[in-house]
């Protein structure tokens, strides 16, 4: 990745920046592109034709002419990078995180936090609150604990427990609003309490890490779809997500359809979204193809899940209290060998999907647009268009980072792994 001429992360943004390339954003492609950014806002994303770029007195960037332009991507379960752990509510260790997934073109996210003591996950929800408030993330995705210990993956086993209320209450307080989604089993006991209290407190629930049957799945959707409605949400951002389709959840059979079908359906209708780690090492390419086809990009949220080791070579890791080993890219438990989270960036995430056979404006699309009205935030991020905030990702035609603008802001590169 370079950047000619890039600041260090904590120089100032250039207050205008000019870029040149194919558009891709909202679905579409423009050819022969253009985006011009003054301090934190784009002042225009569309034809170079159509621009005045003589009379615009900002610095462009040099970038090869097969550059392509994509809105800063959206990752909604992401638990680290480069070394940096999410879940152990260590702030430098968060902050080194966080630098690295915007310098590598995430320039919005959720920090998601794993299974863990109450007071770990306390801890970790005042850490990102804080963080919240300095726009460094866009809140919170608390991956559990309320979660099936037939479907745990790698959430720790002695920490997971029924829907507590109580509990559920202490939580969402310590995110003093930045609690934006919480990962659930709709199969425990308790758990339609637990939905309703999610979404009158404006949290997204998150179906997922679950051991239910199809009936129960398309209920607790259906009531946490009324739910978000009730608050008075709408659009995307009133839909339930799904934590990593097929990933914790027992495997779509023709005679026990399980979880995968209510959600497939339920996102075709566009009544839910759901999360796809589409990283080469969670699903076949041609299942990721297949849930595209049937659902379209609009019911998709492409997600990393990327753990501490993302950006960074094989070796020995954390994913919360559990250690993990990652060995040939591929992050597992120590304790049970289950995949451990992933390993890739978010425009890594893309560029496989677009490898996987989808098209690339679809699969765009469903790293930013989309993710972004999950959060309620289409006004603000996931789109080239005038007046949104200045977040551009500039890559080769490889879809290998160029430059990344947050902000208005243009990052110098990440360190290399």
């Amino acid at each position: 990745m370079t950047t000619p001429s890039a600041p260090s992360p904590e120089a100032p943004g250039t207050p205008r920046l000019l870029a040149r390339g194919r558009i891709v954003s909202d679905g579409t492609a423009v050819d022969a592109g253009l985006v011009a950014t003054e301090d934190d806002r784009i002042v225009y994303a569309g034809p170079a034709a159509d621009f005045d770029a003589a009379g615009f007195a900002g610095s462009e960037l040099e970038l090869p002419e097969d550059a392509i332009l994509l809105p800063g991507l959206v990752d909604l379960h992401c638990h680290g990078a480069n070394g940096g752990d999410f879940p152990s509510a260590d702030e430098d260790s968060a902050r080194r995180a966080l630098d690295f997934l915007h310098r590598s073109g995430t320039t919005t996210l959720l920090a998601s936090m794993v299974t863990a003591s109450p007071d770990a996950l306390v801890a970790g929800l005042e850490l990102f609150a804080r963080l919240d408030s300095e726009g460094l993330v866009a809140g919170t995705h608390l991956e559990g604990p309320f979660l099936s210990h037939a479907r745990c993956g790698a959430q720790n086993p002695d920490f997971l427990l029924a829907p507590d209320l109580g509990l559920a209450e202490e939580l969402v307080a310590a995110g003093a609003g930045t609690l934006v989604s919480m990962t659930y089993a709709p199969e425990l006991q308790g758990a339609a309490d637990l939905v309703d209290l999610l979404t009158a407190h404006g949290v997204t629930p998150s179906l997922g890490h679950t051991d239910c049957d199809d009936a129960a799945a398309e209920a607790s959707l259906a009531q946490a779809r009324d739910g978000l409605a009730a608050a008075g949400f709408d659009g995307t951002s009133g839909l339930p997500t799904v934590t990593h389709l097929f990933n914790g959840m027992p495997p779509l059979h023709h005679r026990a359809p399980g979880p995968v079908a209510a959600c497939l359906r339920a996102a075709a209708r566009g009544q839910a979204v759901v999360e796809l780690i589409a990283d080469g090492v969670h699903l076949d390419p041609a299942m990721v193809r297949t849930v595209f086809e049937l659902v379209g990009p609009g019911g998709i949220a492409l997600v990393t899940d990327s753990m501490a080791a993302a950006g960074l070579s094989d070796g020995r890791y954390t994913l919360g209290p559990s250690p993990v080993t990652v060995a040939g890219g591929i992050a597992t438990l120590d304790a049970t060998g289950s995949i451990a989270g992933g390993t890739a960036t978010l425009i890594e995430v893309v560029a496989r999907t677009a490898a996987a056979g989808v098209g690339l404006e679809e699969a765009v699309l469903s790293a930013t647009a989309v993710p972004a009205a999950v959060l309620g935030r289409s006004d603000e991020i996931g789109s080239l268009r005038r007046g949104l905030r200045a977040d551009v990702l500039a890559t080769d035609a490889a879809l290998q980072p160029l430059a990344v603008v947050r902000a208005g802001h243009l990052l110098a590169p990440p360190p290399a792994g």
